[in-house]
C-alpha cells in the first residue's frame, strides 16, 4: 500500500511545479511562449503515446519491475534539471513523462490486482495523494527556489529525494514479475468502441476537459500574475487549484453511486467551470476563491469521464479499450493547450484571449456531458 501511495505522488508533481517557476526559466533560457508551452506539452506527448510501451514492457519484465523502471525515468528526469541547458530541459522532461505514462498505465492493475474489494477507496487514495503531493509541491517551489538563493533548478530536482524514497519502498516487490492483464494488452483489438458515437461524446469530454486543465497546469501562475496577484501568492493559488481537484474525487464518488443518469451533473459542473474562467476575467481580486472553484469543478468533470468509461460500457476488454482511446486522443488535444496558450498570449500579449479559451473548452464539456451523462451503454446505443 505504501508503495503504491509514493508511486502515486510522483505521477503528477514533477510536471505540474514547472509551471510557478516557469518566468524564470523563459528568462534564464530566453524561451519564447510557445517553446514554453512546448516544455509542458511533452509530457502529455508522451502520455498520449504511453500506453503500447507500458504494456509492452510489462510483458517482457512483468507489472513490478516496470513500475520500478518507471521511478528511475522519473528520477532521472529530475536529476537532469540540474544541467544548465534548455535541451536537457527539454529532453529531461520528456524522460519524465515517459515514466509519468508507464504508472498510469499500471499502476490501476496493481490496485485492481491487490486491492480487489477495495477499489473505489484505493482509487480514490491514490487520486488525492496526486493532487495533494503536486499542489504542495506547486505552493513550495517559488518560495523553495527563493530560499538562500537556491534557484528553480535545485529546487525542481529536490522532488528528486521523493523518488528515491518510492523506489527504496518498491524494491520487495521486484521479486516478483506479474504480466499485465490480458485486457490491458487486447484492448486496442476493440474496434466497435472507436465506431461508437457515445465513445466519441465521452473522449471529448475527457479530452476538452484535459485541454482546460492543462492550459492551468502551464500557465495558471502567469495569468494570476497578470491579473494582480503577487508571484509568490501565484504559486499558492496553482497548488490550491490542485488541491481541490483531488479533493472532488472524494465528493464527487458517493453521489455517483446513487444517479443512474448525470445529464445534468455532467452540464453543471462544466458549465460551473466556465463560470470560474470567467471570474478570473472579471473579478480577480477574487481569485483564491476562483481558484477553488476551478480546481473543484474541473476534478469532478474528470472523474466523471473515467467512472462513464465503466459505466457505458458492457465488458472489461470494452472498458479497457474505450479508457485507451479517450486517454490517447485527450492527452493528444490536451497536449496542444499549453502551446496553443503560448502562442495566443505572444500574439495579443495579454492572457485574456487564453481565459476565453477556457471558457469554450468547459462549455464544450457541457454540451458533451448532456449527451454521453445518459444511462445507457454502447452496445445500447448502437442497437437504437
Amino acid at each position: 500500500m505504501l508503495g503504491i501511495i509514493f508511486i502515486a505522488a510522483n505521477l503528477r508533481a514533477p510536471i505540474s511545479a514547472l509551471a510557478p517557476v516557469l518566468d524564470a526559466i523563459i528568462e534564464q533560457f530566453s524561451l519564447t511562449p510557445t517553446q514554453a508551452g512546448m516544455l509542458t506539452t511533452l509530457p502529455l506527448l508522451a502520455f498520449a503515446m504511453g500506453s503500447p510501451l507500458a504494456t509492452s514492457l510489462a510483458q517482457r519484465v512483468g507489472v513490478e519491475r516496470s513500475l520500478f523502471i518507471a521511478l528511475l525515468l522519473i528520477g532521472l528526469g529530475l536529476c537532469s534539471r540540474l544541467v544548465d541547458s534548455s535541451n536537457g530541459l527539454f529532453i529531461g522532461t520528456a524522460v519524465i513523462g515517459i515514466g509519468i505514462a508507464i504508472g498510469n498505465v499500471l499502476l490501476p492493475s496493481v490496485i485492481k490486482r491487490d486491492f480487489p474489494t477495495q477499489l473505489a477507496v484505493m482509487t480514490s487514495t491514490y487520486v488525492l495523494v496526486m493532487g495533494i503531493v503536486s499542489g504542495g509541491y506547486s505552493a513550495l517551489i517559488l518560495p523553495l527556489s527563493l530560499y538562500k538563493n537556491m534557484g528553480w533548478q535545485l529546487a525542481l530536482a529536490g522532488f528528486a529525494v521523493i523518488t528515491l524514497f518510492s523506489i527504496l519502498l518498491w524494491l520487495p516487490q521486484l521479486r516478483r514479475h506479474t504480466p499485465p492483464p490480458t485486457e490491458l494488452a487486447q484492448a486496442s483489438g476493440n474496434s466497435k468502441v472507436w465506431r461508437s458515437p457515445l465513445a466519441w461524446q465521452i473522449t471529448t469530454l475527457l479530452g476538452f476537459n484535459s485541454f482546460f486543465t492543462y492550459i492551468m497546469y502551464a500557465w495558471m501562475p502567469s495569468i494570476l500574475i497578470e491579473r494582480g496577484v503577487l508571484a509568490e501568492q501565484a504559486g499558492v493559488l496553482h497548488g490550491v487549484f490542485q488541491v481541490a481537484a483531488a479533493v472532488a474525487a472524494i465528493a464527487l464518488i458517493p453521489i455517483l453511486a446513487r444517479l443512474k443518469d448525470q445529464r445534468l451533473l455532467s452540464f453543471s459542473l462544466a458549465s460551473l467551470t466556465a463560470v470560474g474562467s470567467l471570474g478570473l476575467l472579471f473579478a480577480p481580486q477574487l481569485a483564491m476563491f476562483w481558484s477553488v472553484a476551478l480546481g473543484f469543478f474541473s476534478g469532478c468533470v474528470f472523474i466523471l469521464g473515467l467512472s462513464f468509461i465503466s459505466l457505458r460500457t458492457d465488458t472489461t476488454s470494452q472498458t479497457t479499450s474505450l479508457s485507451g482511446m479517450a486517454q490517447c486522443l485527450g492527452y493528444l488535444l490536451a497536449a496542444s493547450g499549453p502551446m496553443i496558450a503560448g502562442y495566443l498570449q505572444s500574439f495579443f500579449n495579454s492572457w485574456t484571449p487564453v481565459l476565453w479559451l477556457c471558457v469554450a473548452a468547459s462549455l464544450i464539456c457541457a454540451v458533451a456531458g448532456l449527451f454521453c451523462g445518459r444511462n445507457i451503454t454502447i452496445n445500447e446505443h448502437a442497437a437504437r
